[in-house]
């Protein structure tokens, strides 16, 4: 174990009043103290450290060179411990002191960006851990209590989703792809001569295959962001998501490919929470800053360039 600390936080306190206030009747004044104890706590911390903090000019107290070096840091740790004795507030009135969050890979990565900002801002210090998913990944995750809400596209047996959005998805190919060049509306036995890129599930254990697979040529990553990068390259086609695709659209780099039997397809996407415990406030705020974000996500689409490709 190293030494104790020499200082105090409530000298260092003392100090901090000093310079920000202007001198020493008007720190004791906002710290509500007498000014003999601001000036005798200013003087017992000159004297553990061994060095000159403040000097006086006129009537105005001002930091000397190695003060302004010292308090510099001190602020750090004044700030750093009033987070502390908040984070022990909320922790003494229920809060979580961390939460787990498993969101699936379809889910539009701005909106919950958007709620973990919110959640930041007002959780008071509840960690957060992220487990991104794809397919049955996150409701594994629920089924095994590691996880106290899941954005998922199913809810497992015995849990309740709340619906939050549908997200739609797009058949997309290079353009020099035959497919994209193939100036036609395109038959399900066309797509199946192709290859395809599909996601692999994340899940552990019962693996589910998901969407149309009726290719037998098919090429298995791990992320969408890989799919994409796959198809762009011009090996393949797949069904994406509208909202990650959209750009690569507009700009040219893709083709969404005209079916005989319509569009796109689209998936639901369910707020799940843990049925094995109780919702305590930070998992109840976490679920209102996702929902908050679902309904801003959808107010926006049609502000978003490209909404148009997924029926919006």
């Amino acid at each position: 174990m190293g030494a104790s600390p020499k200082t105090t936080l409530a000298q260092w306190r003392s100090l901090q009043a000093v310079v920000d206030e202007g001198g020493y009747a008007q720190a004791a004044e906002v710290l509500n103290r007498s000014q003999s104890s601001i000036s005798y706590a200013v003087a017992r911390l000159e004297e553990s450290l061994g060095v000159s903090l403040l000097r006086l000019e006129g009537r105005r107290a001002r930091l000397t060179e190695a003060g302004a070096l010292l308090l510099r840091g001190a602020r750090n740790l004044l700030a750093e411990a009033e987070q502390l004795e908040g984070f022990a507030a909320t922790l003494a009135e229920g809060w979580e002191a961390e939460l787990a969050l498993a969101v699936d890979a379809i889910c539009p990565r701005p909106l919950i960006m958007n709620a973990l900002a919110t959640f930041a801002r007002e959780a008071s210090g509840t960690r957060v851990a992220l487990f991104e998913e794809v397919l049955s990944g996150a409701g594994e995750a629920l089924e095994a209590g590691s996880v106290d809400l899941a954005l998922t596209p199913t809810a497992p047996a015995g849990f309740l989703g709340e619906p939050l959005m549908d997200v739609a998805f797009l058949p997309v190919a290079h353009p020099d792809h035959p497919l994209a060049r193939a100036g036609r509306a395109l038959t399900g036995d066309a797509l199946s001569r192709e290859l395809q890129v599909v996601i692999r599930d994340s899940a552990r254990r019962d693996r589910r295959d998901s969407g149309w697979l009726a290719s037998p040529r098919r090429w298995t990553v791990g992320s969408l962001e890989t799919a994409q990068s796959v198809v762009m390259s011009g090996t393949g086609f797949a069904w994406l998501p509208a909202h990650q695709v959209e750009a690569a659209v507009t700009s040219g780099a893709l083709s969404v490919l005209s079916l005989v039997d319509g569009g796109g397809k689209r998936s639901h996407l369910y707020l799940v929470k843990n049925r094995g415990q109780a919702m305590g406030p930070a998992v109840r705020l976490l679920a209102d800053c996702i929902r908050a974000a679902a309904r801003n996500w959808h107010q926006g689409a049609n502000e978003r360039p490209g909404h148009e490709l997924d029926g919006h």
